[in-house]
């Protein structure tokens, strides 16, 4: 059975909660929010989803890069699911590039972010993984986890004339 949630939308407090670890990856609860974050992002044009987006305040995060029409050059990684995950910068350039959400509708940003990341997390079965992200997954990876800090994307803008409407983004990127 799908079980599609809400988005939470920018204002909601749940989206400024600094989000709780879990402590039970194995339990009935984490697994229904695993699947109820799958069929939420999978009903959408997103490339990732956090569980604060749906109302949950847990760390859970995932990331589904692919093309889509938000994002048509985004590369393909299956859907992974990331519990508990922490990041290490391993590289101090940072890259200004569009990002969306689903939380925020009808507007982007141009959005500084590390090219390149460390990131360790749980996997849906409780093994630690550690991988390394770049570009435009490791963008991805970096907003999702803003979200479970209690940010969206709009708090790592560098100027407010980085943010632009829907249309405005379309016009820009032709």
């Amino acid at each position: 059975m799908t079980t599609i949630i809400e988005i939470a939308q920018l204002g909601a407090k749940v989206l400024r909660l600094h989000a709780e670890p879990i402590t039970d990856v194995s339990s009935t609860e984490t697994l229904q929010l695993i699947k109820k974050l799958q069929d939420t992002l999978a009903s959408t044009e997103g490339v990732g989803i956090a569980a604060p987006q749906i109302s949950i305040s847990k760390q859970v995060i995932i990331i589904a890069s692919r093309p889509t029409l938000r994002y048509p050059e985004a590369p393909v990684m299956e859907p992974t699911v990331m519990i508990n995950p922490i990041f290490t910068m391993l590289s101090e350039t940072k890259e200004k590039d569009w990002e969306g959400c689903l939380s925020i509708p009808g507007i982007r940003a141009r959005v500084p972010r590390y090219k390149k990341i460390q990131v360790k997390y749980l996997d849906h079965l409780g093994t630690v993984i550690d991988i390394v992200l770049e570009d435009f997954v490791a963008r991805v990876f970096q907003h999702e986890f803003d979200h479970l800090q209690g940010k969206v994307y709009l708090d790592q803008l560098e100027s407010n004339e980085d943010i632009y409407s829907e249309s405005e983004y379309l016009l820009a990127i032709k």
